[in-house]
């Protein structure tokens, strides 16, 4: 098993957002976590990128208890495993399109060579090629959010997490995101999708409702 989530409990202050929630998520699993606004949706999923941590219970990643990791590891652990996709696509204004997904990379400092080769690669598989000099206030919606794709998966993470991808898109870049999701399923990669469209969440394998702190499928 990918990912066991088990009684996880998150409260900020008096709110009690995650009530012993437990999940499974097995590698190469494509599934949609719904639900309203508010009931632990985003939480769920920054536990599991390791942006948070919960109060109570276990988050094991390939049997690994992520719960009991130092910041620092969990800051290794999102570079090494998770692509991150989220709505409002935030790229950075004074970078154009391949410097903003070649970011991770540089960070990472590799050669200036295995960063052109691997950024042109995947501005290729995702057909935003012509955009790479371009800067974000000259794309559309739907090549910005392309591009955010693409900064998630230049890493080549095993896990891809998107927090509402197409809420901000018109129906026909949502339907372009959601299948290059699909594609990118079919290929290995593991997706937990979040979202309060039920067009979005039926091209998931599986849909998983959360309410009151707990998740029902």
């Amino acid at each position: 098993m990918l990912i066991q989530l088990k009684n996880i409990q998150k409260r900020y202050k008096n709110n009690i957002v995650l009530d012993g929630l437990n999940l499974e998520v097995a590698k190469g699993d494509m599934i949609a976590i719904m639900g309203k606004s508010g009931v632990g949706k985003s939480t769920l999923l920054n536990i599991i990128a390791g942006l948070d941590k919960p109060d109570k219970g276990q988050y094991l990643y390939k049997d690994r208890p992520i719960h009991q990791q130092s910041i620092h590891d969990l800051a290794a652990f999102r570079r090494k495993h998770i692509g991150f996709i989220l709505q409002n696509h935030p790229l950075i204004d004074s970078k154009n399109v391949f410097h903003n997904i070649a970011l991770p990379l540089e960070y990472s400092k590799m050669s200036k060579n295995t960063i052109q080769k691997k950024a042109n690669k995947i501005l290729s598989d995702l057909e935003i090629i012509d955009c790479k000099e371009k800067y974000p206030s000259m794309l559309s919606g739907g090549e910005a959010q392309r591009v955010a794709i693409a900064r998630a998966l230049i890493q080549e993470p095993e896990l891809i997490l998107a927090d509402e991808p197409t809420g901000s898109l018109d129906e026909e870049t949502e339907e372009n995101v959601m299948n290059l999701s699909q594609k990118l399923n079919n290929q290995g990669k593991t997706v937990i999708v979040v979202t309060h469209d039920r067009t979005v969440a039926e091209k998931c394998q599986k849909i998983y409702q959360i309410k009151k702190g707990i998740i029902f499928d």
